[in-house]
């Protein structure tokens, strides 16, 4: 079991938006989905894209480089080129904190 880090304010991640933080040496996107806050690599696996910067469309983001799609809520591959998922973070907020489990 990991920690929570608390990586940002929930009041910076406007509904259906994304934003980029760093934690060590991880990239981790940070997605506002009707007020639920989910975390997953902002590194798309198939060309290193940066999925904060994607188009956000129901639960899914499209890599904004080559257009692979992953669920926001799991990380899982939706729609290539990209063939692997990216890792999902747990997340818990606490007032205003955004803390995410490494």
């Amino acid at each position: 079991m990991g920690k929570f880090v608390r990586v940002a304010a929930k009041s910076d991640i406007a509904d259906r938006s994304a934003i980029s933080v760093e934690i060590g040496d991880s990239k981790i996107a940070l997605f506002n989905l009707g007020g639920r806050i989910y975390a997953i690599d902002d590194t798309c696996p198939h060309n290193g894209g940066p999925l904060c910067e994607g188009r956000i469309d129901g639960d899914e983001v499209t890599c904004p480089w080559h257009g692979s799609r992953f669920n926001i809520k799991t990380g899982v591959v939706t729609a290539p080129p990209a063939v692997e998922g990216v890792a999902r973070y747990n997340v818990r907020v606490s007032g205003d904190d955004v803390e995410v489990e490494v």
